[in-house]
């Protein structure tokens, strides 16, 4: 285009219509991206500015949904938790209820009916079968009489009295021509067979020291420690479960050197102490020391929820943190990078109306060249 020869009037209203029309390109752009600053030529120091800005708002956010899993993670722990401890008042329930319940303790008695004038016959000919029962396990042990020989019936009586001993008998005497016994706690002394002479000669009642109602007390207490080593193992979200000793850690920020670490515990029976009813509860020492444990146990638990609360709180003030700092940073890069709408919307039309003016110029700008044209028509 050098070949062409333009009037400095007319290459002074083309410049500024070039000048006009680059201003409402870049005005468009803005008006379009609703930036000022959309690459590094616009304002090379903004543009990296903002870049960074938003670079670590970036970082954060990612960082902000670990946060958050590691609330849930925490959630689950404590729904866990919880839930244990109502089962753990649930089991002190079952051990004061079989505390109000007394242990029987009801002595038994071997009357022999043979006459006065007894001699033991043929030595250990004569016999009687005693079978002991632990109650809460349902284990046996015999304990087997034989007659000594040329003993009358009043040493025959002693001297099963005598035989009577071992786990589970309290003890045996003679009272009133028969033998009376007592068994231990948790025990159940009875005749099981009788031989030679003492064939149905033997007349018998079982000594019981027992109370059914504790061992089934003892059963559902027993089936609780299970339930509860269960719902510890089932508290875990996302692979982490903290009743079971993993610990979760939670970074706070992009270069991870704000972090907090929860650390696991065990809330399953064995962390918590319980140990399955011991002797079927017949003992009160063993009920006792059942409640002790499940109170301590509920203790425990209270302090690992407080813990756990704490840690929700910390982080949770983090998330919040964090939430907000994101937006500063964002906000921070928009002031650096956004358009004024309302200003480039001015700008777009003072532009158009400059370039009508210019278009205008122009033309009267080659008016005189037209007056030279129309000589030649």
């Amino acid at each position: 285009m050098a070949d062409i020869s333009l009037t400095a009037s007319m290459r002074s209203n083309l410049l500024s219509l070039q000048n006009t029309q680059s201003l409402m390109d870049m005005t468009q752009e803005r008006l379009s991206t609703g930036k000022k600053v959309n690459s590094a030529i616009d304002n090379p120091s903004s543009y990296y500015t903002a870049a960074s800005l938003n670079n670590r708002a970036s970082d954060l956010n990612a960082l902000l949904d670990s946060m958050g899993q590691g609330i849930q993670t925490i959630k689950a722990a404590n729904e866990g938790i919880e839930a244990i401890t109502a089962f753990a008042q649930q089991a002190k329930a079952l051990a004061n209820t079989a505390r109000d319940e007394a242990v029987k303790n009801v002595k038994g008695s071997v009357e022999l009916t043979v006459d006065d004038t007894y001699t033991g016959a043929a030595a250990d000919a004569d016999k009687i079968t005693f079978t002991v029962t632990n109650i809460a396990d349902g284990t046996t042990r015999e304990i087997e009489f034989a007659a000594t020989e040329d003993d009358d019936k009043a040493a025959t009586l002693t001297a099963l009295a005598a035989a009577l001993t071992g786990a589970g008998v309290k003890g045996a005497a003679v009272e009133d021509g028969k033998v009376t016994v007592e068994a231990d706690v948790g025990y159940k002394i009875e005749v099981t067979s009788t031989a030679g002479a003492f064939a149905n000669k033997v007349t018998s009642t079982a000594a019981n020291n027992g109370n059914e109602n504790r061992i089934k007390s003892a059963a559902q207490f027993d089936l609780i420690l299970e339930q509860i080593d269960e719902l510890a193992a089932d508290s875990g979200y996302k692979g982490v479960n903290l009743l079971q000793l993993n610990n979760l850690k939670v970074v706070f920020n992009e270069d991870r050197s704000s972090t907090i670490e929860v650390i696991g515990v065990d809330a399953s029976s064995k962390g918590l102490q319980l140990e399955k009813a011991a002797n079927g509860w017949q003992s009160n020492d063993d009920v006792d020391a059942a409640i002790t444990a499940v109170e301590d146990a509920i203790n425990t638990l209270r302090a690992m929820a407080t813990d756990f609360g704490n840690n929700y709180s910390i982080i949770q003030n983090r998330e919040d943190f964090t939430e907000s700092l994101i937006n500063v940073l964002e906000e921070g890069a928009d002031k650096l990078t956004l358009a004024d709408m309302n200003e480039e919307s001015a700008n777009m039309l003072a532009l158009q109306t400059r370039q009508q003016l210019a278009v205008n110029s122009l033309s009267l700008a080659s008016q005189a060249a037209q007056s030279v044209l129309r000589l030649f028509s």
